[in-house]
């Protein structure tokens, strides 16, 4: 693609300010989207079991198995969340839960089965890549036949939770029995052959250097340039109150100037959304400005990040108004970025 960044010039803009790396950003983005609409979806996360092996450290929400706290969803339960969800006017599921070994794929198949017959109105986006390649290892099954079973039983699309930062090195040191990189790559890479669309995420300021940001980026990059199945870029910043890892909070101008570079190193990317889940409303609002296009979810159930004791809520009236205050047009959108409104 001509005038492509590279990872100098990457490195160059880093040393920018963070204004001047915004209006960059937010002109790029101007240009790709140049109707003033943000767009967001109204779903739910649903964490089905928080029962999971892998044990990272950057988690707070995980139980081991045996723990007393540790549960898994009954199909009433999940029932009472979905219909309450529908009743908010949600029309999407984010399902996802941890690396569970009591948890075969007839539990996936006959929760999914069930989701679609009771509420055929609503969008599964579920199961991220660590939990598919566990399952598939549990089941001796390749990772084509596992997701080609899961979309048959009632799966849309797949998000790209699980990323963290895609180099082994780092993996190793967070989060050592998570499937690798190259496994996070294949199952998109594999999802996306079948038709699946997905999203990518990056999870940063943990013990990762620039440098392996800007490998995560290529990455994901480089895939897309394969696939063209990723509608999203989602980047987040490690919240570390509860967890292993000690280390201080990236700092809002930090993580701005990252979504900034992320708009215009991921120039085959068309959506990237902002974090008000991590960043809180306002600087959620600031992003709109350096890059992003769109303001995620109204996630009328969030455990995972809550578990770190960051806990932001915003009801969809909410987050329409802090659009249209920002001077935007707030529009629904599905998964694929279709407007629903």
């Amino acid at each position: 693609m001509p005038n492509r960044l590279t990872r100098e010039d990457a490195t160059a803009l880093w040393a920018e300010d963070v204004f001047s790396l915004g209006k960059r950003a937010h002109a790029a983005r101007l240009e790709r989207h140049p109707d003033p609409v943000v767009t967001y979806i109204a779903d739910r996360n649903i964490n089905y079991t928080n029962i999971c092996v892998s044990g990272c450290k950057f988690c707070a929400f995980y139980r081991p198995p045996g723990h007393a706290e540790g549960y898994v969803l009954s199909l009433d339960e999940l029932e009472a969340k979905i219909s309450e969800t529908v009743e908010l006017g949600g029309y999407q599921l984010l399902l996802q839960g941890g690396m569970n070994p009591d948890l075969g794929l007839d539990f996936y198949t006959s929760m999914l089965s069930f989701i679609k017959e009771r509420f055929p109105q609503i969008a599964v986006h579920g199961f991220s890549p660590p939990e598919i390649v566990f399952l598939a290892d549990l089941e001796g099954l390749s990772l084509e036949e596992t997701i080609t079973i899961l979309h048959k039983a009632g799966l849309d699309s797949i998000p790209g939770g699980g990323a963290e930062i895609l180099v082994n090195q780092v993996r190793a040191r967070i989060s050592p029995r998570k499937c690798t990189a190259d496994q996070w790559i294949e199952v998109m890479e594999t999802a996306h052959g079948l038709g699946l669309k997905t999203t990518a995420t990056m999870m940063f300021g943990h013990v990762e250097s620039f440098e392996d940001r800007l490998e995560h980026l290529d990455r994901i990059r480089d895939l897309q340039d394969r696939s063209g199945g990723f509608t999203a870029f989602i980047p987040w910043t490690f919240q570390p109150h509860n967890t292993l890892i000690k280390t201080p909070e990236v700092s809002s101008v930090e993580y701005l100037k990252f979504l900034a570079l992320s708009r215009l190193y991921l120039d085959n990317i068309p959506n990237i959304q902002a974090s008000w889940v991590t960043q809180g409303p306002m600087i959620g609002q600031l992003a709109l400005f350096w890059g992003a296009n769109d303001f995620g979810s109204t996630m009328q159930e969030e455990n995972v990040v809550a578990a770190t004791g960051c806990r932001f809520r915003l009801a969809e009236e909410k987050i329409r108004s802090i659009i249209a205050r920002a001077g935007f047009t707030p529009m629904r959108r599905s998964m694929d970025y279709t407007l629903v409104e």
